[in-house]
């Protein structure tokens, strides 16, 4: 009886702070991400994470946790990128946890595909993957639409150019966080798969 009252408290426990990690942002907290947003994000990404830059990731509707472990591993060193490591060096940890919850509140839109025939080969590949080659299917962890989930991206309508950046970026070891899964993915890709993966998810809702 003990050790099953033990176990319901955990579980209890653990219901509890999943309900506080994913509770809305209090009214002091979107209004810092607000200041943060206007102050520095708005350049590259937009006010409403809709960037106009392929080069730069849209990050509306991207998932609250996400976001706020990619700023912490900016601020750490674990992510590389000069134009990031500035903007994060002077945020707090509830700087990144109002950001993610600003930023997933923000409604995503959808995106035309520029090539609807490369974007098919990319359905295969991101739905199946290519047992011939071992690629595994990016469905597999971020989900038949795309939508990933709390700790993986949500990639449904990301630039083309960014989703291909990246992946090469995983291929060269040059992304050091979250590459022990996804070096071995992206360097399966061929370049006819890899750009084909991308012109997909760029049309997922």
């Amino acid at each position: 009886a003990g050790q099953l009252l033990c176990r319901l408290g955990v579980v209890a426990s653990t219901a509890v702070m999943t309900l506080l990690a994913s509770a809305p942002a209090t009214a002091d907290e979107a209004a810092r991400a607000e200041e943060i947003v206007q102050g520095k994000c708005f350049v590259c990404h937009g006010t409403d994470g809709e960037s106009s830059s392929p080069l730069f990731p849209r990050l509306a509707g991207q998932h609250a946790r996400y976001i706020e472990r990619q700023l912490a591993d900016y601020k750490a060193g674990r992510r590389k990128s000069s134009t990031m490591q500035p903007m994060v060096e002077d945020l707090v940890p509830a700087d990144f946890k109002a950001l993610g919850a600003y930023f997933e509140a923000r409604k995503p839109h959808a995106h035309k595909v520029e090539d609807p025939d490369l974007a098919q080969v990319g359905r295969f590949v991101f739905l199946r993957g290519n047992p011939y080659s071992g690629v595994a299917a990016c469905s597999t962890c971020h989900g038949a639409s795309g939508g990933g989930t709390e700790t993986l991206p949500r990639l449904a309508g990301q630039h083309v150019q960014y989703t291909e950046n990246q992946l090469k970026a995983f291929d060269r070891r040059e992304r050091k966080n979250d590459n022990a899964v996804m070096h071995g993915i992206a360097s399966k890709l061929s370049e006819l798969e890899l750009k084909a993966v991308a012109a997909y998810i760029s049309g997922l809702e």
